[in-house]
């Protein structure tokens, strides 16, 4: 991260909205789009912590058709997870993915990444 940046910290609560509008809502405040300031070649957005994870609403049957892939890069070694099963084990990683995919796939996506705090219990 860029040193001398003062990063803001922001909290928000993830219980009753939907994966998707909370996916995009994260984005755009961890690239920094709600900044006077935004330029988007800069990394200057705040740092983004999301509580209650496990209980945000999936709409459609996402839960039951939707499906994760994984590649283990030896042959045959395709995996699927279905979102049904992350959401039991680990809501953090279905979200995380969800912000993933919605970032700019470029060098500052990492990055940027590394400043979302997720959180499945109670806001602290």
């Amino acid at each position: 991260m860029t040193k001398g940046i003062k990063r803001e910290q922001i909290k928000i609560d993830a219980e009753g909205k939907v994966l998707g509008r909370l996916s995009v809502e994260v984005s755009n405040i961890l690239r920094g789009k709600n900044l006077a300031t935004f330029e988007p070649h800069k990394d200057d957005g705040p740092v983004v912590s999301v509580y209650n994870i496990s209980k945000i609403k999936i709409t459609g049957d996402k839960l039951k058709q939707k499906v994760y892939y994984h590649h283990s890069n030896y042959l045959g070694g395709i995996k699927e997870t279905k979102m049904e099963d992350l959401m039991k084990n680990r809501p953090e990683e279905v979200v995380k993915r969800a912000v993933w995919g919605m970032l700019p796939k470029n060098r500052l996506r990492e990055r940027m990444m590394t400043r979302l705090k997720l959180f499945g219990g109670q806001i602290k």
